[in-house]
């Protein structure tokens, strides 16, 4: 599939590389796109058919954007959740990182003793 897209200067920008996944009534698009600059980026987008009472239908649109910056955080995110779904199992950085999120929490603390806030009292 060939997208054209226009730009705010009327001129047209290609998808330069387009992978599908169908799904049912839904289609799942990640287009790679770049900008004028010649940054490239994806677009993931959804397309699901709506079927009215009257059996005519609309397609819905749902587009999300990822930059470059973000594609290694963004693969692993996915790929967390793809491991719990099949394992049942909580990845292990996942652990990891909630551990290291209470060791830096409890470090932020001082630990106080409310006898030594009554010795400051005279």
């Amino acid at each position: 599939m060939e997208e054209q897209v226009t730009d705010g200067a009327n001129k047209f920008r290609d998808n330069i590389f387009t992978s599908s996944v169908k799904a049912g009534k839904r289609t799942y698009y990640f287009d790679v796109k770049e900008t004028k600059s010649g940054e490239r980026y994806i677009t993931v987008t959804e397309r699901k058919r709506r079927y009215n009472d009257d059996g005519s239908f609309k397609v819905e649109k749902h587009k999300i954007f990822l930059y470059k910056e973000d594609f290694d955080k963004f693969a692993d995110a996915l790929d967390d959740v793809i491991e719990f779904i099949e394992t049942g199992k909580m990845p292990e950085k996942v652990e990891e990182k909630e551990e290291d999120k209470a060791e830096k929490l409890k470090d932020e603390f001082t630990d106080v003793k409310f006898e030594d806030l009554d010795s400051d009292i005279d």
